[in-house]
């Protein structure tokens, strides 16, 4: 199969997954536990990306500038601090972890 085979594959069961979302009965989407699951599941899938993109590099585990950028973020964000100075105090620890070091 070629590389646009696979991507007339992707396109299909991406549309077929979004149309057998339509056929879910409107009962099942508005019990609670629903939205309790869809909840949990959107942020499990952000920590995952978010953990695969600090510390994987290719097939490898890398400890970079990237981890102290994301230990600053995570602190601000228990801390409650405003979006825009949690992404200045990530960025500001990376960049003194690549300056240091």
């Amino acid at each position: 199969m070629t590389l646009w085979g696979y991507i007339l594959l992707a396109c299909a069961v991406t549309y077929l997954t979004k149309l057998a979302g339509y056929a879910i009965p409107a009962r099942w989407l508005q019990n609670p536990r629903m939205t309790r699951v869809a909840g949990a599941m959107t942020v499990a899938l952000l920590a995952a990306l978010t953990v695969m993109n600090t510390v994987a590099s290719g097939g490898a585990l890398v400890l970079d500038a990237r981890l102290a950028a994301l230990a600053a973020a995570a602190l601000a964000l228990w801390l409650r601090l405003p979006f825009l100075l949690v992404v200045l105090l990530g960025a500001l620890a990376s960049a003194g972890v690549r300056w240091w070091g």
